[in-house]
């Protein structure tokens, strides 16, 4: 399996080099979310009372991605971050859980930098792992077997 500088037991950081362009606020409506992939690792943002909120596609919990489907990481009611997963509940503006297995963690927020009306992904942050993929570790521990 090869090395991840990213693993938490090594000494090196994988750091965004640059800033990467998210997107302008005025492309998202209110509790609409856009996504982005850097150096494979997923990230999303939702508008919300006119600010963007940012974070790691990664559920606290298990490590997988928090969305159902591209773009949807919303509940029904469009008033929370829902994990797909097993259903746990985090707050838009602050990434807390608060309902599901995992409640009192936080979502990893994304740094963003905004110049002028658009928003970056801001450069000198820490990457994290990229989230799990369930179906390609099930067929992992299947050719295991």
């Amino acid at each position: 399996m090869p090395h991840d500088a990213r693993d938490t037991g090594s000494t090196l950081k994988f750091m965004l080099k640059q800033d990467i362009f998210l997107c302008n606020l005025d492309d998202l409506a209110e509790q609409e979310a856009v996504e982005l992939s850097v150096e494979h690792c997923p990230l999303f943002a939702v508008r919300h009372n006119d600010n963007l909120y940012a974070y790691w596609n990664s559920c606290p919990h298990v490590g997988v991605p928090l969305n159902w489907m591209p773009g949807k990481f919303l509940d029904i009611d469009k008033n929370f971050i829902q994990c797909s997963s097993h259903g746990a509940i985090f707050g838009i503006d602050s990434g807390k859980c608060v309902s599901g297995p995992c409640v009192g963690d936080h979502l990893s927020p994304v740094v963003l930098k905004q110049k002028d009306t658009g928003f970056y992904v801001a450069a000198d942050q820490r990457l994290p792992k990229p989230p799990i993929n369930l179906r390609a570790q099930a067929l992992a521990d299947l050719e295991d077997s």
